[in-house]
């Protein structure tokens, strides 16, 4: 797929958390914040696998992200064909676990999306949970719903580069939206 344009802002420099700010007039600056800024926050990816969707805990997910304050920009219920599954896991390829990995993600729908929000992969990574759930913190996605690191229930990026290159598989840059959330003064200090 052709780098789309919010992979092209994000390698720009321009989608951070590190002091680009857009004053809604399309145009940009540097150094503080001042009052009604729009701040450029971290963008990052998640997925709820397989085994969220057959059990009814897409609901409970989402509300999680959105009761932090992370806005989803972009969201869809899609089956996974096998070739995006091997693009998605082809950092696994080689390992003893991954035909069992594109087997899994292929096997039902998963609701794929983009969160928006300050330090925003650090924040989901955290409200997600240890990869394996009895590692898992209670409180956490996968330390109250999952049980077995195989059957963790989410996906959600660990870096950056990730996150850029898992949005870039499932999304076109005209699929993700921007918008201001109503609360977003109650969410970011000036």
């Amino acid at each position: 797929m052709a780098q789309s344009l919010t992979s092209a802002r994000r390698n720009a420099g321009i989608i951070s958390n590190l002091g680009v700010f857009h004053d809604g007039s399309g145009g940009q600056r540097h150094g503080k914040r001042r009052k009604g800024d729009f701040v450029a926050l971290e963008q990052t990816f998640i997925m709820i696998k397989p085994d969220g969707v057959q059990r009814s805990l897409i609901g409970e997910i989402i509300s999680r992200f959105e009761c932090k304050g992370l806005k989803f920009i972009g969201m869809k219920l899609i089956e996974i064909d096998e070739a995006t599954a091997k693009k998605h896991y082809e950092e696994h390829l080689g390992k003893p676990f991954y035909e069992g990995l594109v087997q899994y993600i292929t096997s039902g729908p998963v609701l794929v999306g983009v969160l928006e929000g300050d330090e925003a992969i650090s924040v989901v990574r955290t409200i997600v949970g240890a990869t394996d759930p009895k590692e898992a913190t209670p409180g956490t996605i996968r330390g109250d719903l999952g049980m077995q690191i195989g059957r963790n229930v989410i996906h959600a990026s660990d870096a950056p580069v990730s996150a850029a290159r898992e949005i870039d598989i499932y999304f076109d840059g005209d699929e993700l939206l921007t918008y201001r959330r109503i609360d977003e003064a109650w969410l970011y200090e000036e």
